[in-house]
């Protein structure tokens, strides 16, 4: 417990310090998504908490990549991502779907879960994948994260992950408490759904709805190159509340057939 308690501080200490500018950004981009993650998470029976893996991950950015390639809020891998039905190609990433990924990453903790039956050896997994963990489970003899981070065991990114997550979240639950206060949170994504034909240029459709293009690409940072692939005949995007009207308006002449 100790241990815990140490590697937990040790990590409050510099988002409150070094890293507040950074945490204060993560705090205030949050909103735009947790309505809709922690709705998920509910539905699905999962801790709510689990949302803070996202902060850790990306702080909240669906654009988010890293040296490894991982892309988006939940910073899948292509081969993680395409084992839980997120396509990734040239016309498309749907890992910076954040409704899409969300499910997807629901799925994969589910999953891990199983495997582990600890929500610690769950993100530690997350971090450095099952394999590995397995392997220190069975090399240690045992399933705790914290006795497996006290030995050395895992990688140092993972053992510091952990705690990262723990004291993310203690801020990000009472920010005032921890001196975050006066912090700009943004206003949830609000979207209806609509389908388009294929090829459809979402710059194109921006200027039809009055729009920015930059605010419809916002709404749908999956479609890479902001275009529909033109070799499917329909595709599922995010438009701006209330717009649907004429977004099928756009669509029947574009294709001169009601859109379904």
């Amino acid at each position: 417990m100790l241990f815990r308690s140490q590697r937990v501080q040790f990590w409050v200490k510099p988002f409150q310090t070094a890293g507040r500018r950074d945490f204060e950004r993560w705090l205030a981009r949050s909103t735009r998504y947790t309505p809709y993650m922690l709705d998920e998470l509910d539905k699905a029976g999962l801790p709510k908490d689990i949302i803070y893996t996202a902060m850790i991950e990306s702080g909240f950015s669906a654009g988010a990549e890293s040296h490894a390639a991982a892309v988006g809020i939940w910073q899948f891998i292509k081969p993680t991502a395409e084992r839980y039905g997120l396509k990734v190609n040239w016309w498309l990433d749907e890992r910076k779907n954040y409704v899409k990924s969300t499910r997807a990453a629901i799925r994969y903790k589910k999953d891990l879960f199983e495997l582990f039956g600890s929500w610690y050896l769950v993100a530690a997994s997350y971090n450095c994948g099952e394999q590995r963990v397995r392997n220190m489970i069975k090399k240690y003899a045992t399933n705790n994260f914290w006795e497996l981070a006290k030995m050395g065991s895992l990688p140092k990114e993972t053992i510091d992950y952990v705690p990262k997550i723990i004291a993310a979240t203690l801020i990000a639950k009472a920010p005032a408490l921890y001196g975050f206060r006066n912090i700009n949170y943004d206003v949830p994504y609000e979207f209806d759904m609509a389908i388009v034909p294929g090829g459809t240029d979402l710059h194109n459709l921006a200027h039809y709805l009055g729009v920015t293009p930059g605010y419809l690409k916002e709404l749908n940072p999956d479609l890479v190159h902001g275009f529909i692939p033109p070799s499917v005949p329909q595709h599922k995007i995010k438009i701006p509340k209330g717009s649907s009207k004429l977004v099928a308006k756009f669509s029947y002449e574009l294709t001169g057939q009601k859109s379904l």
